[in-house]
């Protein structure tokens, strides 16, 4: 379970061969006992709870960062190295 960036308390994390589960481009999320899941392509949160407010800084996150999100996505669903993507600031 790669970190591929830190924010805000915000952990964003990235699976290898995670393409079971979901069944579509996605990000997992951690904040403080909380945890979600993201899709990449619409930012809709798809499974777990964040409050509100870390909600929209999520997807302003993907937002900005969807090219990056979506090669990383090919690169972990085959089990290769993915990289750091640059936190919200």
């Amino acid at each position: 379970m790669p970190v591929i960036s830190l924010f805000y308390g915000l952990i964003i994390t990235m699976y290898f061969y995670d393409n079971r589960r979901h069944h579509l481009p996605h990000i997992h999320v951690k904040y403080n006992e909380d945890e979600a899941v993201f899709s990449i392509e619409s930012g809709e949160l798809i499974d777990g709870v964040l409050p509100k407010s870390k909600i929209r800084l999520v997807q302003a996150w993907i937002e900005i960062h969807r090219e990056d999100l979506m090669a990383n996505w090919k690169l972990a669903i085959v089990g290769e190295r993915i990289f750091q993507i640059e936190p919200l600031k």
